[in-house]
This record gives C-alpha cells, sequence and structure tokens, in this order.
C-alpha cells in the first residue's frame, strides 16, 4: 500500500527535542489529540552523504560519511560544524557512520585505513555553539572495508552503548568470536564489557550478521535490528544476547535450530534497509535501494506497508519523534542515488494514521 503525503514545505529547526522525545504533553493529552494528517517538511537541505542522526539537549547532530563532518542542524536549517574525526579513511560504505549521545560524551564510529573504531568526544557548550572537547577512542580492531562497515550506535535502556558492525565483506567473520565483524557489540562509555555480556571478557552481544545498519528497542525493551542480506532476503529480526543470526550459512528462514530466524524479510531491490525506529504504533525501516520506508506492526512482525515509495530517493537514517512523527535522513549523494538540486536533505515525515488490525 501506497501513502504520498499531503504536503510539502520548508520549515526551520525549531524545537527538535520535542520532535525526538522531550515532549511534556501526559500521555492521556496525547491519546486525545486529532489525528495529524500525513506531511513531509523538509528541515535541512544540502548535506553530503549524511549518514546518522544525534540529539544532544536543544540540538540535532548529523554526521557525514565522506567528509567526516559532525555538524549542528541550525534553527534556520543550515549547519555549523563542530569538528571533524581524525585519522578517517572514507572508501566505498566507509567513512564516519554512526553517531550516539549519552549525557555530555558523543560518540563516533568511523573508518581508518586499518579498522573502525568509535571514538567518545566531550560536548562542550550550548547549543548554537556547540564544540567537541577532549576525545578518546574506546573501541577498536573492527573490521573495515569498502562494503559491510555496519556502523549504527544507540545507548540502550539499560544505559550501555550498543554498536552494529558489519562483515567488511569477509563473511566468516560473522561466526568467529575472535572477530568482531558481523556483530553487535556491547559495552559501556569507557568501552569496558560489562559483567552480564553473553562471552567473558567478550563485548559481543550477538553475532552471525552480515551488516546491520539500524537497531531500535521497543518500551518493553524488545531490541529490533534490520540488516542487509546478499542476493535473496533482507531481514527484520528481533535481537536475543548471544543469539546467532546464521549469516553467512543462512540468510532469511533456515531450518537450523542453532540459528535464530527473522520476524520479516524483504527482497533486497526492495529494501536495502538502514536506519530503525520503534515509535508508538510500528516499526519504522528506511529502506536505500528500496527508496521507501516500511512500517511494521509489532504485534504482527510478518506484515509490513510501504510509504513514500520513490518520493525521495535512498533512504538512510529515521528516528520516531514522541509527537508520532518521524526524522529522515535521505543519502542520494553517497554515490549510489541520483541527486536532487537540494539533496540531501533532513525530513520531518507526518505519517497517515495506521491501518485497522
Amino acid at each position: 500500500m501506497r501513502h504520498g503525503p499531503r504536503a510539502t514545505r520548508i520549515v526551520p529547526l525549531v524545537g527538535l527535542l520535542l520532535l525526538l522525545g522531550a515532549c511534556q504533553t501526559p500521555p492521556e493529552a496525547q491519546r486525545e489529540s486529532p489525528t495529524p494528517e500525513p506531511t513531509v517538511e523538509v528541515l535541512a537541505e544540502g548535506l553530503q552523504a549524511p549518514w546518522s542522526l544525534a540529539s544532544y539537549r536543544d540540538a540535532l547532530l548529523v554526521s557525514e560519511r565522506d567528509t567526516g563532518k559532525i555538524s549542528e542542524l541550525l534553527a534556520d536549517g543550515s549547519t555549523r560544524v563542530l569538528g571533524t574525526v581524525p585519522d578517517l579513511e572514507p572508501a566505498g560504505e566507509g567513512g564516519l557512520l554512526g553517531l550516539a549521545v549519552q549525557r555530555d560524551s558523543l560518540f563516533a564510529y568511523y573508518t581508518t585505513a586499518k579498522d573502525n573504531r568509535v571514538l567518545r568526544f566531550g560536548l562542550e557548550g550550548e547549543p548554537g555553539e556547540l564544540a567537541l572537547g577532549r576525545s578518546t577512542v574506546i573501541l577498536s580492531g573492527i573490521p573495515a572495508g569498502r562494503i559491510h562497515n555496519g556502523g549504527r550506535m544507540a545507548i540502550g535502556p539499560d544505559d550501555l552503548l550498543y554498536v552494529s558492525t558489519g562483515d567488511a565483506g569477509i563473511p566468516s567473520n560473522a561466526q568467529d568470536l575472535k572477530s568482531l565483524g558481523g556483530k553487535i557489540l556491547r559495552v559501556d562509555a569507557d568501552g569496558q564489557v560489562p559483567e552480564d555480556n553473553p562471552w567473558p571478557d567478550s563485548p559481543v552481544y550477538s553475532l552471525g550478521h552480515r551488516n546491520v545498519q539500524g537497531f531500535d528497542w521497543a518500551d518493553d525493551g524488545t531490541l529490533y535490528a534490520s540488516e542487509f542480506g546478499q542476493n535473496t532476503w533482507d531481514e527484520l529480526n528481533e535481537i536475543r544476547p548471544a543469539g546467532n543470526y546464521g549469516w553467512p550459512r543462512i540468510e532469511g528462514f533456515g531450518a537450523d535450530a542453532d540459528f535464530r530466524d527473522p520476524l520479516q524479510v524483504f527482497a533486497p531491490a526492495e529494501a536495502s534497509p538502514s536506519g530503525l525506529c520503534v515509535g508508538k504504533d510500528a516499526i519504522y525501516l528506511a529502506a536505500l535501494r528500496g527508496e521507501r520506508l516500511y512500517r511494521i506492526p509489532p504485534a504482527d512482525p510478518e506484515q509490513s506497508q510501504t510509504l513514500l515509495t520513490e518520493q525521495y530517493g535512498r533512504l538512510r537514517e529515521v528516528q520516531c519523534a514522541a509527537d508520532g512523527s518521524l526524522l529522515i535522513l535521505t543519502n542520494n549523494t553517497d554515490g549510489r542515488g541520483t541527486p536532487r538540486d537540494t539533496d540531501d536533505r533532513l525530513l520531518r515525515f507526518t505519517p497517515p494514521p495506521a491501518p485497522l488490525p
């Protein structure tokens, strides 16, 4: 099912924290609010291969894969560069990828000449005048390549940092517990391994992944992740500690009790998923090659609805806001898309009401 937006307009970047979860409206008032009409608003444009969004106080930060810039998006839709990640070696799908914020620390996932790493910066100053403080590498030795670098990061409900990695084009990495490739990792803010990780002294939380570039938690603590397949099936998975998701032995559904099956699969030509978020009523999955947004009901994850199909090109990142709207990064300037004059853009999308079950 395809739904187009009712209107498209450019608006200032005002009140982004309200969009991203700082809204103080009581739940009762939210339930009584009228259902918003579907709209798309352009919050910023002219971004170069943007990859990730992260909120800090009243600011929204964005990473650019190839330039290595971390920028603050200002109220008038312009950007202000906080700094550039050092030792960056962008190549193919590698470069500056995911961002995550925990209190006054900013985490950045990036590619060097030798590996993928996670760098922690201090954040200094106030929104509009933010600066990057002292930096520390907290994770290194993650396999890197021109393809399959993973790169998504987020702070979990347990206040720990989760990091997705790809197999770096070497499928055997995904099943090798000595390799950090093809995994979801779980560490603290210093890169140390929590005592309750599945394997002692290992940051590995789950394995058997080809290339995870999106994950998020539902309110009940369920962790969902999107995964690039090879030629047959992309996947939506429910992530469990110590779960093995089969790559390269299995792509999609299998008949092996040692591996966890996906909740849903998608043809790569129609998906190639990247960012993922869990909203009030659905899981939202941003598709690159498929140039669309999937809406998936958690109660029936074998079903899905498509939105924005082929309207804005490749969709890299999606974040769910407290008011039901979504923040979406397009990704048409990454060398694989067909950029328009104003690409790439940050969109605010208010989706249509979810279909009745």
